[in-house]
């Protein structure tokens, strides 16, 4: 890519989060991400466990048979999805505690 990307340029990311926020605004809060280094792509992360991770996945429709599961060292436990909503590619990363989640599917 030649010259500078303007906002602008971040269009579709930014429409994509606009969007979520109108449909979802009662979903918990993420940690949210837009790059110019891959402008069509929205990020949302999730620090406080698997659970919102889980809802968001489920409202946006992302088949729970594409989530990759990896464990950190020190006992985190991360999940990962994407799917496309308003043409951005929204990818999704949860973040959780190894013991806690195990805790958690044991209630």
């Amino acid at each position: 890519m030649s010259g500078t990307l303007t906002l602008d340029g971040l269009t579709v990311a930014l429409r994509a989060l606009r969007l979520l926020t109108l449909d979802f605004g009662h979903l918990p809060a993420p940690t949210v991400d837009v790059s110019t280094v891959f402008p069509d792509r929205l990020c949302l992360s999730f620090h406080d466990g698997l659970s919102d991770f889980e809802v968001w996945r489920s409202a946006l429709g992302i088949d729970p048979g594409t989530v990759v599961y990896r464990e950190q060292s020190g006992g985190t436990r991360v999940l990962k999805a994407s799917g496309v909503f308003a043409g951005a590619v929204v990818e999704l990363t949860g973040f959780g505690d190894v013991h806690g989640a195990a805790e958690a599917g044991a209630a």
